[in-house]
């Protein structure tokens, strides 16, 4: 039990002659009671209070003494206190045969009388009895202290809920209740209110109803729940809820109803319009059903307008983009066709010149300039995700440990390059080639942007992305392989890094970039299943990251590059060749190829022509096709037509680009892909590898 005081309890002890009070001292402490010692009565009186467990006082020492503060003080103790008194006489015995001893009893209240002489251990077992009964004094302060503050908390919790407190004692029929409960029946905190009142204050209609809630909760000891109406001094009425419980003392007698009570007025209001409301909900429900439908076609009209502005934002939008990007394609293309043209007037006033030592030169240039408009379209492809790819399984840290020399040399002696490669790296799905030539892309533009030198750290690692994770960078979660490439440039502003995949966009000189690097990258990552993300501060450098996903298969080996090409394969006797392509030009090439490789060849410029051909009993070993054909049958149409025809019959498409609606995912066994422009070098060697049977001619 907790003794809440504010010092320990002391023994006061006033026996002011002799060695009494040293002796007396003495003795308490073997009763294990702490002991003070006050001279005189003045100090005693001033030292009795409730943390004081007893008092030690000789007769002589109080004998014609005024004692009426201290009595004053033992008449004053609260409730719990009844402070015990030692007195120690000598001679005269106890009250009933010493005056002075009942009067003595008559001021202190408990008091024990000790005759001396005595043997010591006789105080100290009275000493221990006092310092025992005063602890179990202490003990019922601490309950009565807990008893008090649990009562302030519970009228705090019922202040907190508006709750009133009550209380009926059925056989005495007197009731008790709290402000807040009178005030639940309109009364103020200090009128009377019995119960006489109460009943008073029911309505009559409610007043039987209530009667006999409280008889059964009597009778069958069931809690007392009711909600009634109130009639208040003022003549308002109002609404109390009651609830309440029979509790009896611990004889099982003096029932009496507790509870507590609350005004509900508001909330019967609230129930009473709801149910008025509902009464009127069938016209109330068609009034707002036809108040829904024309706000339905209000926001319908509003809708359409909304879409046709977003519309015309969107054309405005892409009309805009599509200025950008024909602008910067009319500007690369028109220096390229210059370079062409102006080559093939040279060319051609040189042969009728009968100059013919300079040929090589002209002829070279035109070549040089068309072989920098292929890569522009396939850069195009690439930032539109339509170029074709030749994706094999790939490990991303062999390959970029193979480009590490070539890199090197390209960023210069000015700029180290270091490059880190996690172990055991997933292959990943992409064309090499393709991922070669990003990589490369990528430390040309982090050198562009360290003039004065610095660093670029490649990094290669495995990654696991969590939904959290995956969404900001735009994929799913699961596995990636992540290539990073980091410098310590210049870096780029939020806004440049927001429009850096953009087309034709670039931050350097004129004639130092096209605008297509960071585009052609993007697009390869997209098409290949991944993402590129980019962090810069301006001043402290970039790092863009490729994330490709990982792929379950093991990575093949690098392929040896040829280094011997050899001669252009030739023909079998007899074999043909069926072209099919609706520009005259590129037939015409195909065909001189042909002719050249020694292959008869046939000519159609569309699919239902070229389908004709191939119903005939005209001989065909290989249908050579553009995928984009008019007239109704795009080339996959006519190959699978075809097949359908003369099974086994090997395809060569020739294509702009690989359009996934026609191509499908990639072309099927005895089928290759030879994207536009190509090398006629390479046109031969793919004829003669599909008609000789190569299942991945290359």
């Amino acid at each position: 039990m907790r003794l809440p005081t504010h010092q320990l309890p002391q023994a006061l002890i006033h026996t002011p002659y002799g060695r009494d009070a040293s002796i007396a001292e003495a003795l308490l402490r073997e009763a294990g009671a702490t002991s003070r010692v006050c001279p005189d009565l003045a100090s005693l009186e001033l030292a009795l209070g409730e943390d004081a467990c007893f008092v030690l006082v000789t007769e002589e020492a109080l004998r014609g003494t005024d004692l009426g503060g201290i009595a004053a003080k033992v008449a004053a103790q609260p409730t719990w206190s009844d402070l015990p008194f030692i007195v120690l006489t000598r001679g005269g015995g106890g009250p009933e045969r010493n005056p002075a001893a009942a009067h003595l009893s008559e001021a202190l209240g408990n008091v024990t009388f000790l005759e001396r002489p005595f043997h010591p251990a006789t105080l100290v077992s009275i000493a221990h009895s006092a310092l025992k009964g005063r602890n179990r004094q202490f003990e019922a302060r601490a309950r009565i202290e807990e008893l008090r503050e649990s009562e302030e908390r519970l009228q705090t919790a019922l202040l907190a809920g508006r709750l009133g407190s009550w209380e009926f004692d059925i056989e005495a029929g007197v009731l008790t209740s709290s402000a807040t409960c009178k005030a639940v029946f309109g009364r103020g905190p200090n009128v009377p209110f019995t119960y006489s009142d109460l009943l008073a204050s029911i309505h009559p209609l409610d007043r039987d109803r209530m009667q006999a809630a409280v008889r059964a909760s009597i009778t069958d000891g069931i809690d007392y729940a009711i909600e009634y109406r109130t009639l208040w001094p003022d003549g308002s009425t109002h609404w109390a809820e009651i609830r309440a419980r029979v509790v009896r003392d611990r004889y099982g007698a003096r029932p009496r109803l507790v509870g507590v009570s609350s005004d509900i007025t508001d909330r019967k209001t609230a129930e009473d319009r709801l149910h008025q409301l509902n009464e009127t909900l069938e016209e109330r429900v068609a009034l707002r059903t036809t108040e829904l439908r024309r706000a339905h076609d209000a926001a319908l009209v509003e809708a359409a307008e909304r879409e046709r502005m977003e519309d015309l934002l969107r054309q405005s939008q892409k009309m805009e983009a599509v200025g950008q990007l024909t602008g910067g394609l009319a500007h690369d293309f028109n220096n390229l066709l210059a370079g062409i043209t102006g080559s093939l007037e040279l060319l051609q006033a040189r042969v009728r010149q009968g100059r013919t030592a300079e040929l090589e030169r002209f002829i070279g240039m035109a070549q040089e300039a068309a072989t920098r408009a292929a890569a522009l379209t396939h850069r195009l492809l690439a930032f539109s995700r339509r170029q074709t790819l030749d994706p094999r399984p790939t490990d991303v840290g062999r390959l970029a440990a193979g480009l590490s020399d070539l890199i090197s040399r390209t960023v210069g002696p000015s700029i180290t390059v270091e490059m880190t490669s996690a172990s055991n790296l997933w292959p990943t799905l992409v064309d090499p080639n393709q991922l070669e030539n990003a990589l490369l892309n990528l430390c040309i533009n982090a050198r562009d942007a360290m003039p004065d030198g610095g660093r670029i750290r490649i990094e290669v690692e495995n990654v696991i992305l969590n939904p959290l994770q995956a969404e900001p960078r735009g994929l799913s979660p699961g596995g990636y392989v992540s290539l990073g490439v980091t410098d310590t440039g210049t870096g780029m502003s939020p806004d440049i890094v927001e429009r850096a995949f953009d087309p034709f966009f670039t931050t350097k000189p004129i004639g130092q970039g096209t605008g297509l690097g960071l585009s052609m990258i993007y697009g390869f990552a997209r098409q290949s299943g991944g993402q590129v993300r980019i962090h810069s501060e301006v001043g402290r450098g970039t790092t863009i990251r490729l994330y490709l996903p990982r792929h379950l298969t093991s990575a093949a080996a690098p392929e040896e590059a040829s280094l011997s090409p050899g001669l252009p394969p030739q023909a079998e006797p007899g074999e043909t060749v069926l072209v099919v392509d609706d520009e005259p030009s590129v037939r015409m090439l195909v065909v001189e190829v042909l002719g050249d490789l020694g292959y008869a060849a046939l000519e159609a410029e569309d699919g239902r022509s070229g389908l004709e051909i191939l119903r005939s009993a005209a001989r065909v070993d290989l249908l050579v096709s553009d995928v984009g054909l008019p007239g109704g049958m795009n080339g996959r149409q006519l190959a699978d037509a075809g097949r359908a025809l003369r099974p086994g019959l090997k395809v060569l498409f020739i294509t702009g680009y690989a359009e996934s609606a026609v191509m499908g995912a990639y072309p099927t066994s005895g089928m290759s892909v030879l994207t536009k422009p190509f090398a006629l070098e390479g046109l031969a060697a793919k004829i003669k590898a599909l008609i000789a049977g190569d299942p991945s001619p290359s």
